[in-house]
């Protein structure tokens, strides 16, 4: 049988042996299985990298934001009636800006930006017109040119653009290191030109396994849908093989930061107006975030390097790689805490918990640091001045306010308008996280004119309502005689 097996494969067919003949059959059929393997991994790894880009329903968006009446503050803590009485009752001038809170025709976007440019982060050719001297002077056209006019319409995907890798080398010079414009720990930000000639900034996530789809994820899913002024826009995205990269508005006067460090000098004086503007800003910001989008985003890293500033001096929060979206009511315990040491609310660092008001305490640090000029945490300062949070309390408890405020104001706040600043403020540190204010009421803090109530006027309301309680003691005497 053997014999028979061996003369039936030495037959000859085509010039060959019958063995080679089914050897070369057999390696043809490895291949053709191996290929279509190959091609089946390929193809399966593609979809997988396009079913990245969450697809979701736009949330929803109050058409308008209902403005919550500030609840007056009592005179009980200590801290607030040393402010009441340092501060001497002389009226003051309104300030007023010109911030709309229900356009939600701006933008939001992210970055962490580099300390070390003296042009400061996101700073364009054109610059700024120096420091603000008239808020809301500078008229804005009622439309804007869009930032995807002259590119490809087929790219245009849903809520931004859909960009190429190549589009992007273009954009940055092939991601040159001269572009750079800020990094952190979640990927470098270049500043980009894009083919139609708009400016962009372009935020290329660190490549790590895993870790780049999950900080994709978080910004997508956080900014992708919303839209207000003071928030940085998110155009469009990238996803190219392990490629992770956000294209954002570039915004061209540095930051907050920049501005109270002196960086930004070379444009002008950063005055009490410009920060005020500024700050109401970043609140009304916050608000539209926590108020009027459902599920709500908690930004976790609210500080001055991640509030830009536009040439007219509009607030522009960046940066929303470790934001947190909490449903109506709803909290969350993290076991690692984030965010940036001096800005985080006292009950996040100890237990983790988190909620909204976790960036309202964030927002009074910063207020804080806008009135002072001072780092929330300074080492090189002596002991009871290092955490400013700390040594401002003490020195309101000290009836020694208006020793505060930062010695480069060229002109000094007015009295009323200082007094706001600071109760507004205190009230968003507060330490027990229930009695901080919502961020539409500071909103309202911060542009009432009769927030905090003079001294003339509770001593007014308090004498009238003890005369109501007198008047109606005795009307129940005559009624039972």
């Amino acid at each position: 049988m053997a014999s028979d097996l061996k003369r039936s494969l030495s037959k000859t067919y085509i010039g060959l042996q019958l063995w080679v003949l089914i050897a070369i059959c057999l390696v043809v059929l490895f291949l053709v299985i191996l290929g279509i393997s190959l091609w089946l991994s390929f193809r399966k790894k593609t979809r997988r990298a396009n079913d990245i880009l969450p697809v979701r329903q736009e949330p929803y968006v109050a058409e308008v934001i209902k403005e919550i009446s500030v609840d007056q503050v009592s005179a009980n803590n200590g801290v607030m009636t040393a402010i009441n009485d340092k501060f001497t009752d002389r009226d003051s001038e309104n300030v007023q800006f010109n911030v709309n809170n229900e356009d939600n025709s701006g933008q939001f976007g992210t970055f962490n930006h580099l300390e070390k440019d003296a042009e400061g982060s996101q700073l364009g050719e054109g610059g700024g017109t120096g420091a603000l001297s008239k808020p809301g002077s500078a008229s804005n056209p009622l439309t804007a040119p869009s930032p995807f006019s002259g590119l490809p319409e087929l790219s245009q995907v849903g809520w931004g653009h859909w960009f190429t890798l190549r589009d992007l080398q273009l954009a940055t010079n092939r991601f040159s290191k001269d572009n750079i414009i800020g990094d952190g720990g979640y990927g470098v930000v270049y500043r980009g030109n894009l083919s139609n000639g708009t400016v962009v900034a372009v935020k290329k996530l660190i490549n790590n396994p895993g870790q780049a789809d999950k900080d994709f994820r978080v910004e997508v899913e956080a900014i992708g849908h919303v839209r207000h002024k003071n928030l940085v826009r998110l155009l469009g995205y990238c996803i190219e093989g392990t490629q992770r990269m956000l294209v954002y508005d570039y915004v061209n006067n540095g930051n907050l930061e920049q501005w109270l460090r002196g960086d930004m000098s070379h444009k002008g004086y950063f005055t009490w107006d410009a920060r005020i503007k500024i700050l109401i800003g970043t609140a009304k910001a916050l608000t539209y975030l926590h108020e009027a989008i459902e599920p709500k985003v908690v930004h976790r890293d609210i500080k001055s390097s991640n509030i830009l500033i536009d040439e007219n001096f509009d607030a522009k929060i960046s940066d929303f790689g470790l934001a947190k979206l909490l449903g109506d009511g709803k909290s969350h315990i993290s076991t690692r805490v984030m965010g940036t040491y001096g800005y985080v609310a006292p009950e996040y660092a100890n237990s983790g918990f988190l909620n909204e008001k976790s960036d309202v305490y964030s927002f009074g640090v910063v207020l804080l640091e806008a009135i002072t000029g001072r780092y929330p945490v300074d080492y090189g300062r002596p002991e009871p001045e290092v955490h400013m949070v700390e040594w401002l309390k003490m020195m309101v408890q000290l009836r020694r306010s208006e020793e505060v405020v930062d010695p480069n104001i060229e002109t000094r706040p007015q009295t009323s308008a200082l007094k706001r600043a600071l109760l507004t403020a205190l009230r968003c540190v507060d330490p027990d996280a229930d009695k901080r204010p919502k961020m539409s009421q500071v909103v309202r803090m911060l542009e009432s004119e009769e927030y905090p109530i003079p001294r003339e006027d509770r001593r007014r309301r308090k004498n009238l309502a003890v005369n109501s309680d007198a008047n109606q003691d005795r009307r129940s005497q005559t009624r039972y005689t």
